[in-house]
């Protein structure tokens, strides 16, 4: 079975013969393009269905994810958000206009600010966290689990060789 890729390569083929040999990263970086365009959309649709942004879900995730009492710093959600301290700072006051998360002031240093789940936020990010993982594994379902991790392991490899070790 044939996809856009296959066609490209083969028109690249077709047109450059020279080339055919050489054509081969195509055909795995141009289908994670491709895929990461439909993960990207898919996403979009999926946090917009439950008045969400793909920001906020990934706040929501970070501070869930990070345990009781559900609580960091601005700056240590930017590694996670991949965004500027004025982005974050933007996310978290929509947020915080929502309900899903309020500042408070650390108690040993009056000047820092920690951004905190509250309890709906809490809520929401056990919610959407179990239909988010549904949705990635409805998207994952034509693979068997075998080959999901084959190629997890592959991309870990990848992006380790560039640099791609933080942790967000």
């Amino acid at each position: 079975m044939s996809d856009a890729v296959d066609v490209i390569v083969g028109q690249w083929a077709a047109q450059r013969p020279d080339l055919t040999d050489e054509l081969w990263p195509i055909e795995v970086l141009a289908r994670i393009q491709r895929m990461n365009r439909i993960i990207e959309k898919q996403l979009k649709a999926f946090v917009a269905e439950r008045d969400l942004e793909v920001g906020e879900l990934d706040i929501l995730t970070t501070l869930r994810r990070s345990g009781p009492p559900y609580t960091l710093t601005a700056g240590a959600l930017i590694p996670a958000a991949m965004v500027t301290s004025g982005a974050i700072t933007n996310r978290i006051d929509r947020m915080e206009a929502k309900g899903l998360v309020e500042r408070v002031r650390d108690g040993q240093d009056r000047r820092s600010v920690r951004v905190r789940l509250t309890d709906q936020g809490r809520e929401v990010a056990e919610k959407v966290m179990a239909e988010h993982l549904q949705h990635f594994a409805s998207l994952l379902a034509p693979l068997d689990r075998d080959t999901c991790d084959t190629v997890a392991s592959a991309l870990r490899t990848l992006l380790k060789s560039h640099g791609d070790t933080s942790i967000g």
